[in-house]
């Protein structure tokens, strides 16, 4: 065999290799989601009773960070204010990072909470630093209370909502209650039906089975409270992850504090409708759980823990490691369709047909579970749950450098989301810019391995390989998708 030829061979044998890895690697984080579908229930009614009166019930101080937020920063404090708790006993913090424009409707805001006797406050650091976690430490570090509530610039809590979650607090070892989060806007697109899709399936199936089955579930940012001492003890907010919740949430478990997610208790939020906006956020949560996983993972297999536990949490911690996992799978595909000749064998196709079913099978019905309730079965759910399944394709290239970075980079930038004040309620119909999103740009990438992954796999549907078909094809329009809709024009959308 000439030398040219016999490396070809090593070279396509290594490359049949990495895809098998790259493919047995994504079927194992996707089987993970079995344990989630087979013990699936809904959570049943939560009601504990409250364990105070009136008279003595606990301090509540209601943090409320917000940076450049026009458009949604009065509904914030409107609704914070509005909350059904003893007024001598509430105190509401807007930890305001703005530039002066926005920062003047935060007081405006401020002082007509003021007016209605409400403890509120608009506090403003010289000097920012530490992002959000920095801002939420600065805050708690001004107030005394027992209980702390946290609420990001577009959600909107109901009034009963301290109410109906501080009666979880009865148990001494409780640290953090968390509620589930709604969508104001969830209707507006297919990209926001898709979001909500994925949100849903995330905090409807797996917080649920978490909760259940013992395992680490994290605060997500938003739309919960935690018990003071939780804070303090597991070392409190710390700005060295892009993911402060989910590093304080390990922290504190890890302490031996135990979480609850109560279901019923829903707090309707904004989801982004630009997908430069989506690609930006994703990217902070990606490289977040990544840095939290660099920095956590070597003290929770230190930990007394149960060895399932500690395996499960390693891969909850490390699952955008799919990303690049499904991207490198696709390429290694393309390239081997590049130098294969006539139609495979029947046993491969069969292999690679069960493989993709296994990969993919469970991560459907983790989606679908997670929307059912709130699109029956019909075929608006499927439309839904094919969305969310394109758009995490096409979020591949993206948050695959997110992963990278995660793992070797500084901590880097806290890019905020841009907040439109989209889906009901009072809202100001203006915005400020985001560096983050402006910046974000681009969408080249994703238009060109679209193209190279639709040509791959006409290919393998040309030479009868039909089991590799969908697999490219999806990831083709996914990263279609998003290449386009970050390439569109802002004032198209």
């Amino acid at each position: 065999m000439p030398p040219t030829t016999e490396f070809l061979v090593l070279a396509e044998r290594a490359t049949t290799g990495l895809g098998m890895a790259c493919q047995l690697a994504l079927t194992g984080y996707s089987l993970h989601r079995w344990p989630m579908l087979l013990a699936a229930r809904a959570l049943g009614p939560i009601a504990p009773s409250p364990w105070w009166n009136d008279g003595d019930a606990p301090a509540v101080l209601v943090q409320l960070p917000v940076r450049d937020e026009p458009a949604v920063v009065e509904r914030l404090v409107a609704a914070a204010a509005a909350l059904d708790w003893p007024r001598d006993r509430l105190e509401i913090q807007l930890l305001d990072d703005s530039g002066a424009a926005c920062a003047a409707l935060g007081a405006e805001a401020v002082a007509t909470a003021r007016g209605r006797g409400v403890r509120a406050v608009q506090l403003r650091r010289d000097r920012p630093h530490g992002f959000k976690a920095g801002a939420l430490a600065d805050g708690l570090s001004r107030s005394e209370a027992e209980f702390v509530a946290v609420f990001d610039a577009d959600f909107v809590p109901p009034v009963d909502f301290l109410r109906r979650m501080l009666p979880h607090f009865a148990a001494p070892d409780i640290g953090m209650v968390q509620a589930r989060w709604g969508h104001l806007n969830r209707d507006a697109s297919l990209l926001t039906r898709a979001q909500a899709v994925l949100l849903d399936a995330h905090q409807r199936v797996e917080h649920g089975w978490r909760q259940r089955a013992g395992r680490f579930f994290n605060f997500n940012g938003t739309a919960g409270v935690w018990r003071r001492a939780c804070i303090e003890e597991a070392g409190g907010w710390q700005h060295d992850t892009l993911t402060e919740d989910l590093d304080l949430s390990y922290r504190a478990q890890l302490a031996g504090w135990r979480f609850v997610f109560d279901p019923s208790v829903v707090v309707p939020a904004e989801l982004p409708e630009d997908m430069r906006a989506l690609r930006s956020q994703q990217r902070r949560w990606t490289r977040g759980a990544l840095q939290t996983a660099r920095k956590l993972l070597p003290a929770v297999w230190r930990s007394p823990m149960p060895w399932r536990v500690k395996f499960e949490a390693t891969l909850h911690l490390t699952a955008n490691a799919n990303y690049p996992l499904l991207l490198a799978l696709a390429l290694l595909t393309a390239t081997l369709l590049a130098h294969a000749s006539g139609r495979p064998a029947a046993e491969s196709l069969v292999a690679a047909a069960v493989l993709f079913a296994a990969g993919t099978l469970p991560l459907a019905a983790f989606l679908a579970l997670g929307a059912r309730p709130f699109r029956g079965r019909g075929l608006a759910a499927a439309m839904e749950v094919t969305g969310a399944l394109l758009l995490c394709a096409g979020l591949s290239w993206h948050l695959s450098r997110a992963v990278f970075e995660g793992l070797l980079a500084p901590t880097g930038e806290f890019v905020r989301t841009p907040k439109s004040g989209s889906g009901g309620g009072r809202a100001r119909a203006r915005t400020a810019p985001s560096p983050g999103a402006s910046r974000a740009g681009g969408g080249a990438v994703e238009l060109a391995l679209s193209v190279v992954l639709g040509v791959a796999a006409a290919g393998l549907g040309a030479r009868g390989d039909v089991a590799g078909v969908p697999f490219l094809a999806a990831l083709a329009l996914g990263l279609a998708w998003v290449g386009t809709g970050v390439r569109r024009p802002r004032e198209a959308r």
